[in-house]
């Protein structure tokens, strides 16, 4: 059996040769038949374009740490009350069309096949609202694990990709004014320090109204305040003059008009700015006024929940896509000057979404929610510390294999990831290259002897140690040793 040439005078070749042998009952027609399709074969599999992902899409191996993290996160989330939820990878085209602004093109739309027109999903935020649209839920605490897509110029150095995970959690429902915003910010503070950052980060807070009341108050005509807002998104890719460009030149701003509005997103700190523009000519616009009001009870509740030294209420803050309403917020790494990742969550209030899918402006459902974007913090964190296993176990002599089973048995049962060499006899050497290979961080070993002495060897891969330890206690110390927690997850 060849696999079969492309289309060509070789494949026709290979048919008449074929015939001909059939036709002739000859062995050597046979031969040189066989030998001849051979090399077609081999050609043509030269030619062959080489396997390989899709641009911005990879395989992940291994992929321990980050499942770590990820039940971390899910853990965190239900810790706040937040029940799990999947839907589709694919959404109708038409519940994701004018979600996005400018970012709308980077949707992947499936190929028309002459049925319903299909997108992948960009991201878990839509869907989540049309799930609440379509069974009319009006309140619920959600949280969703799961990848998107986006045809986004890729960076494996920036952590960006064109499928990646997000996760995300949402509050829906009516809640006390800022109340469920400030928990957002609370449960985004408690998981970048559960995974430990290696760099201090800070989350950059803005208000919607805060903005529109900037560009009236600065002569930014109605109808440019989404392009203009897109534009402002920039700022932390871009340098100021080439954004003032786009906004002036490309967009049809007043220079001046862009230059006031400068004044004002060049700014950024605490809570006592937003005493200072409530004193200012934002302070007496309305929207401006209503959204640092909001910001002013934002900063009381994140004061009572102790993370408001990890938050800048920042004008430059914009976020482009169009559903955002109130509170928006990104956190980013202060100090890194390695990787230039971007941020590493986001999110904000998206009050209209659910009523808007619908088309009934008296279905109106609040939300406000938050996204952790797991590829860019893998691409910031150490990720080197420790392989998929705890440790790795072997012994000698077939008369102990029944308690090399056993023993693994336990050590899985509490939580310890073990991995078994599948021969019979294994050599300490061949366990020791084992944990070198796999970066795994102890071996247990033991033979005929130990077994008498119910003990196990117990070796320290970083301290090459030996230690001899009672077979009742090796699960009691192994997950001491690797901080885990009792049921065996990993302490991060």
């Amino acid at each position: 059996n060849f696999v079969t040439p492309r289309p060509c005078v070789d494949e026709r070749m290979a048919e008449r040769l074929a015939s001909t042998a059939r036709l002739f009952n000859s062995s050597l027609v046979r031969s040189v038949s066989h030998s001849i399709l051979l090399r077609i074969h081999n050609r043509t599999c030269s030619e062959m374009a080489p396997l390989k992902n899709p641009k911005g899409m990879r395989d992940i191996w291994p992929a321990c740490h980050r499942e770590t993290i990820i039940q971390t996160i899910g853990r965190i989330f239900r810790s706040h009350g937040a029940r799990s939820l999947d839907t589709p990878v694919c959404e109708l085209t038409e519940t994701l069309t004018n979600k996005y602004g400018e970012d709308s093109k980077l949707i992947y739309d499936l190929k028309d096949q002459g049925g319903e027109a299909l997108s992948l999903r960009y991201d878990l935020t839509v869907p989540f609202a049309r799930f609440l649209a379509q069974n009319k839920i009006q309140a619920i605490t959600r949280y969703q694990i799961g990848k998107v897509y986006r045809r986004d110029n890729p960076s494996i150095k920036k952590g960006r990709f064109r499928e990646f995970y997000q996760c995300d959690i949402d509050f829906a429902g009516k809640f006390d004014n800022m109340m469920a915003d400030a928990k957002c910010l609370k449960i985004l503070c408690e998981i970048l320090r559960k995974v430990q950052l290696p760099y201090k980060f800070s989350i950059k807070v803005n208000h919607r109204t805060v903005l529109s009341g900037m560009f009236r108050v600065c002569g930014v005509p109605p109808q440019l305040f989404k392009p203009i807002c897109s534009s402002i998104d920039k700022l932390d890719k871009m340098p100021w003059e080439e954004v003032k460009q786009e906004m002036c030149k490309v967009k049809g701003l007043d220079e001046q008009v862009a230059d006031k509005i400068y004044s004002y997103v060049s700014r950024s700190g605490d809570s006592t700015l937003i005493d200072q523009l409530l004193e200012e000519e934002l302070g007496q616009d309305e929207d401006g006024k209503r959204g640092l009001d909001d910001m002013k009870a934002l900063y009381k509740h994140t004061d009572l929940l102790e993370v408001s030294n990890d938050i800048k209420f920042d004008l430059s803050l914009a976020r482009g896509l169009d559903y955002y309403t109130g509170l928006i917020f990104e956190a980013v790494v202060e100090d890194n000057v390695e990787v230039e990742v971007g941020s590493i969550a986001a999110g904000g209030r998206y009050d209209n979404l659910v009523s808007d899918l619908m088309d009934n402006q008296n279905f109106r459902v609040p939300i406000v929610g938050l996204s952790v974007g797991i590829e860019r913090l893998f691409a910031i964190l150490d990720t080197s510390k420790g392989g998929d296993f705890h440790c790795v176990i072997g012994s000698i002599g077939e008369d102990v294999l029944g308690e090399r089973y056993k023993i693994a048995e336990t050590l899985r049962q509490r939580g310890v990831l073990v991995k078994d060499v599948l021969k019979v006899n294994v050599k300490p050497l061949v366990l020791y290259q084992t944990c070198e290979d796999e970066s795994i961080p102890y071996a247990v070993f033991f033979g005929r002897k130990e077994m008498n002495d119910s003990v196990v060897c117990l070796r320290d891969m970083s301290s090459r140690k030996d230690e001899k330890i009672p077979i009742d206690q090796l699960a009691d110390k192994l997950i001491s040793l690797l901080n885990l927690n009792q049921d065996g997850s990993a302490k991060i």
